[in-house]
């Protein structure tokens, strides 16, 4: 059962596997909350980052706008760890390092690292890539951010 499937708000935990698309969408939220705060206008910008992206190319606007905002309202309503426990256990082996890729060039948009590299360590650590290649991930991410 998908979110897609929950979206009547009968169940207010998540509680199934999600989707590959909402374990990576959530994943990039998840990175975008790490401040504490996600913000309408941070869920609605980060169709921009996903939309053509490899894993969320089946998705058509409106789902992919009504994936968000169930994503972003759980997050809101909830918190991160029901909804991160179900995308870390959901995303394949082969898209978590892409997941964290994107979730790093999300969170380092603004070209600054300092305060965000205790949270992409243990989000590298939680989806289970090796240390040498979060550090690299993290590393490409700031140079492209920072100019």
């Amino acid at each position: 059962m998908s979110l897609f499937d929950r979206a009547s708000g009968s169940q207010s935990r998540v509680q199934n596997a999600l989707s590959q698309a909402e374990a990576f969408t959530a994943i990039a939220l998840i990175a975008l909350a790490s401040d504490g705060n996600l913000s309408k206008k941070q869920s609605r910008d980060i169709h921009k980052a996903l939309s053509n992206l490899k894993p969320l190319s089946g998705y058509s606007e409106d789902d992919m706008q009504s994936m968000l905002e169930i994503l972003s309202g759980i997050i809101r309503h909830e918190g991160v760890n029901n909804i991160f426990d179900a995308a870390k256990d959901s995303l394949s082996e082969d898209l978590r390092e892409a997941a964290f890729a994107v979730a790093t060039d999300l969170i380092l948009a603004d070209g600054i690292l300092a305060e965000e590299q205790d949270f992409l360590i243990e989000l590298y650590q939680a989806l289970r890539i090796q240390g040498e290649i979060g550090q690299k991930i993290i590393d490409v991410m700031f140079i492209k951010n920072r100019g």
